[in-house]
């Protein structure tokens, strides 16, 4: 809702409110976000009366104060305010001095598309748009503000547009999509850092003097700095105390900030990255920048991240699969990598099926001459001699066996060893007669040019409609390094990771359109590209090349603070794995893993029966929870990253060395747990686990899965209750390993949801060293356990 009084403007959620007002000099003063309240403009404007020394007033008029100590919607360089500034504009004359003021709102019912960025959308037009209209006192622009409310969500989102009505062309230097400005900043910063197969690392920073930079400058959203962050009072925690989540609906180079000035007010930015653009405006045309989303919180981080969830499941994903739910797949990458054929594949489908499995991808290697990632990408042509039948010959064999077909692109990308790169070497970005520094063997297509743009989509739509397809995975494998394009002239080559962005928008929007039923995957060397811009486009996006689960579990756990589970993907893989080589027990591996998209990418044809079997039952438990976990609300309790990590013991019940969540539907009426052990702690038999979002007056069966363990995991100590000797790697050992299985514990209640989620369960006590049995938890290096909640009805108790 959004309401109007005199000079003030405010934004109401149903449970924050958001105000700013219209300052006398005509900038706009942030009053306040956060706790819904009744907004009074007189209490609530910060009261100047003398300027401070060592600082400028605006003009004369209003002398009383210094844009540098006031909270504004928008700043800007040259009058005054010398912070983080949300825009720069460099003028014909080659003045940077923007002197933008207040000429007028208005309030408009519903949410219209941008011309050349994707968005929010609104299904039922409830969203209220307020805009903002500043006018350049000096040069013939204007700066629309965009706000626009999703009540149900707790979200406001932010964008901007200048519009140049001059007569003459402008360099924009900069155009930020949020600004927020505290007047306190007593907060902890929490940005989320990494690389390639190590994603999503949360780095908290306490906020004290200075500025704080995240950003990317890859070309794309980037696995080293998502361009999620979030600002919290130190206090706060999963369930308590005050929190900001912020995001941006970008997938390209992007900028956040965090700044205190000496006057210990915070400014938080967030928008296009300014080292890596510049944009000339002509005269009668305008510029977008992306839409920002914000979010508050005084019920903690948990809350703040069911906020942005339920935003990003109605408000960013779209389409036919929005509210589908996913099919279990089967990708060939980790069991053949670039050798693939068609009799492989089909064996490969037809031992998935048999254990469940709906979908089967064909990863790369299917193309050109691609026995590597030295060629051919480009030359989107099947190898006859790996598809003699084409890509509709093994798509059939595929549907015969029982499952939908998938398959790999990278459309982005072009080898130098192709018909393409000989065809179009200048359709390539790249600095002419200068050496290109190469990466993973390829080069980036040069979407700025609409030609380029053009093939993309033909092409593919020739791949996607060659066969029966119900799933794509769009890859991008590697970094920007030398910003050029021959299709710009030398003043606008700032504009090329920009324009990339909007022509790969372009792409997406045309292929999703034609091919609406296809299930589209995204996927940048795993999370590069992890952002709810492509979310607009593609509803799930693979997390991490890295399917060790260990390392999955955290960062499933921190994509969780800004993303749904419903659009993370995440596969069971070999062991040991390929990217550690750390040995994982395949219990853990499901676990993790069925807390997303669930998927396997291992070798099923290299299984024994005991595995093929242990991944069924996974399958048939998945199956049957699959609606909890891509629905429900997702909650964490404890993380590996939690502070004494490094000093794991009793003493502080293992903080940092344990990781639990739980999911729960939307009814309350089903809900799964799980937690998660990195190291054993020797002689440590206590253990708890904690719901949460359970209803409290409910009953619940409280239980886990039954599971069995190989001798051989017991080592020589089986030697004490055996009769006979077992000797270790010997063949009675290998037979009786088949024969005898060491049962594990049973965990089995009827409880009302508050002592499930305020006592807790005290679960069977851990292996000691003194006496194993059903009753103890045989809980190792990297184990799991899932714990399942089930509404018990009064008849049934």
């Amino acid at each position: 809702m959004i309401t109007i009084n005199n000079n003030m403007y405010v934004l109401d959620t149903d449970n924050t409110s958001y105000a700013f007002a219209v300052l006398g000099s005509g900038q706009l003063e942030h009053l306040y976000y956060g706790r819904k309240l009744h907004a009074n403009e007189a209490v609530m404007t910060e009261k100047h009366t003398f300027i401070p020394g060592n600082t400028n007033v605006y003009n004369k008029d209003y002398s009383s104060y210094s844009l540098e100590d006031v909270c504004l919607e928008m700043s800007s360089l040259g009058k005054g305010d010398i912070r983080e500034p949300f825009i720069e504009v460099t003028y014909p004359n080659g003045s940077s001095t923007t002197d933008m003021v207040f000429d007028r709102a208005e309030i408009i019912q519903g949410k219209e598309e941008y011309d050349t960025l994707p968005g929010s959308y609104d299904d039922n037009g409830e969203v209220e748009q307020l805009v903002i209209y500043l006018k350049d006192r000096n040069y013939n622009l204007t700066l629309e503000l965009h706000y626009y409310v999703y009540e149900k969500c707790d979200i406001i989102t932010r964008s901007a547009k200048l519009v140049n009505s001059g007569n003459e062309s402008v360099r924009l230097e900069r155009l930020m999509s949020m600004q927020l400005d505290l007047n306190e900043s007593d907060y902890e910063l929490s940005f989320f850092n990494g690389a390639w197969a190590r994603e999503m690392n949360r780095s908290r920073i306490p906020i004290r003097a200075g500025k704080y930079v995240n950003e990317s400058v890859t070309g794309t959203s980037s696995n080293r700095a998502n361009p999620f962050f979030m600002v919290g009072r130190s206090s706060t925690t999963e369930d308590y105390g005050e929190c900001y989540g912020f995001n941006l609906i970008y997938s390209g180079n992007h900028y956040e900030a965090a700044q205190v000035n000496s006057y210990g007010k915070l400014r938080l930015v967030s928008g296009i990255n300014p080292a890596t653009f510049s944009y000339i405006i002509e005269a009668g045309k305008c510029f977008e920048a992306p839409e920002a989303v914000l979010t508050y919180s005084y019920q903690g981080y948990n809350s703040m991240s069911h906020n942005m969830h339920e935003f990003a499941r109605k408000h960013i994903v779209r389409g036919s699969w929005r509210d589908k739910e996913r099919p279990v797949l089967i990708n060939s990458w980790e069991a053949a990598y670039f050798n693939i054929n068609e009799r492989k594949l089909v064996k490969l489908a037809k031992a998935a099926k048999d254990i469940g499995v709906e979908l089967f991808v064909m990863d790369d290697g299917w193309f050109g001459e691609r026995n590597d990632d030295t060629s051919s990408l480009g030359d989107w042509t099947p190898n006859s001699r790996k598809l003699p039948n084409g890509i509709a010959g093994i798509a059939d064999k595929i549907k015969e066996s029982g499952l939908k077909f998938g398959i790999w692109v990278e459309p982005e990308m072009v080898s130098v060893n192709s018909r393409l790169y000989e065809a179009h070497p200048e359709w390539v970005i790249e600095i002419p007669d200068v050496e290109h520094s190469e990466g993973r063997n390829q080069r980036i297509l040069d979407l700025t040019y609409e030609a380029v743009q053009d093939y993309i989509i033909e092409e593919m739509s020739e791949v996607f409609s060659s066969a029966d397809i119900s799933y794509v995975k769009w890859d991008m494998n590697r970094i920007f390094s030398d910003y050029y394009s021959k299709n710009l002239p030398p003043e606008r080559q700032k504009e090329v990771s920009h324009r990339y962005v909007c022509g790969l928008y372009r792409c997406m929007k045309e292929l999703t359109n034609r091919f609406p039923d296809i299930l589209f995957e995204g996927c940048a060397a795993g999370g590069n590209r992890f952002d709810l811009g492509m979310l607009c486009y593609f509803p799930q996006i693979w997390a991490s090349d890295n399917t060790d689960a260990l390392c999955r579990a955290q960062i499933q756990y921190n994509y969780s603070y800004g993303y749904p589970l419903s659009c993370i993907s995440a596969h069971v893989s070999a062991s040991p794995n390929h990217q550690t080589l750390r040995n994982m027990p395949l219990e853990s591996r499901f676990a993790v893993a069925a807390f997303g998209l669930l998927g396997y990418e291992c070798n099923m044809c290299d299984m024994n029966k005991e595995e093929l079997n242990a991944v069924k039952c996974q399958i048939e438990l998945y199956k049957k929870l699959r609606n909890v976990f891509f629905t429900g609300t997702f909650y964490r309790t404890e993380s590996f990253e939690e502070e004494n990590a490094g000093n794991a013991s009793v003493l502080n019940n293992g903080k940092g060395n344990m990781a639990e969540w739980t999911v729960v539907s939307t009814d309350k009426k089903k809900a799964v747990g799980l937690i998660m052990q990195k190291h054993v702690i020797p002689n440590t038999q206590y253990a708890c686990y904690r719901a949460k979002g359970l209803d409290e007056a409910k009953k619940y069966h409280f239980y886990n899965r039954k599971l069995q363990y190989d001798i051989k995991e017991f080592g020589e100590l089986v030697n004490m209750v055996s009769p006979i000797h077992i000797k270790q790697g010997s063949m009675l050992q290998d037979i009786l390993s088949k024969l005898k299985k060491m049962d594990g514990e049973t965990e089995d209640y009827v409880a009302y949801g508050d002592t499930l989620m305020y006592s807790g369960v005290k679960l069977k006590q851990g292996f000691s060293a003194t006496g194993y049995n059903e009753n103890v938890r045989f809980f190792q290096d990297f184990a799991t356990r899932l714990y399942f909640m089930e509404e018990v009805e009064d008849d049934k108790q």
